[in-house]
């Protein structure tokens, strides 16, 4: 029997969010399917799926993104299709915050904050502790909540966050998120 691959999942997929997804993946020791990357994704959950399978080792990173776009998009379902397939196995998900007047929310497991600060709040886009515990608003989150996923860290922008997880200062945000989910996943390389 074939080992499955395992997975990180992002919701988020502009230029920002692969430059910094694929500076930590290069830290971790991960690999990133960087055509997953796009605003909205353009890739099929089948198409992305083909492409973890031929990456030469884990953790795969893969992005997803609905651009805004009201209920389940291109990202969302992508993202459901890899999720539940047989040859992955999810370590967790990195869930993107999004200024989005949508209302479409995920519960975390725990967020970091623009800070490095681990809060069991929710963070907004800006990587600033919200209001509501366990919770983000984003725009490719909701269907999160539907899935298996053993670990789910919220987060603000990937590669923004006021320049706090800009590729310069090393995506302290998004690789502390991840180095979470590599460690409560059980993941050791």
């Amino acid at each position: 029997m074939k080992a499955k691959r395992r997975v990180i999942l992002v919701t988020d997929g502009d230029e920002y969010a692969a430059r910094a997804i694929e500076y930590t993946a290069k830290r971790v020791g991960g690999r990133v399917i960087s055509r997953s990357q796009g605003n909205p994704t353009a890739l099929s959950g089948q198409q992305i799926v083909e492409l973890i399978l031929q990456t030469p080792h884990d953790p795969v990173f893969v992005m997803f993104d609905d651009c805004g776009f009201a209920g389940e998009g291109a990202g969302e379902t992508a993202l459901k299709y890899v999720a539940v397939n047989e040859n992955i196995e999810v370590l967790g998900a990195i869930a993107v915050a999004s200024k989005s007047n949508l209302k479409e929310w995920t519960k975390v497991d725990v967020s970091v904050d623009r800070y490095g600060t681990l809060t069991e709040y929710g963070v907004d886009k800006y990587g600033i502790s919200d209001i509501e515990v366990g919770r983000i608003n984003g725009d490719t989150v909701y269907c999160l909540d539907e899935l298996d996923i053993p670990v789910v860290v919220g987060i603000g922008d990937v590669g923004k966050m006021a320049r706090k997880d800009s590729v310069k200062r090393g995506c302290p945000v998004t690789l502390n998120a991840v180095e979470i989910i590599l460690e409560r996943s059980g993941y050791n390389g």
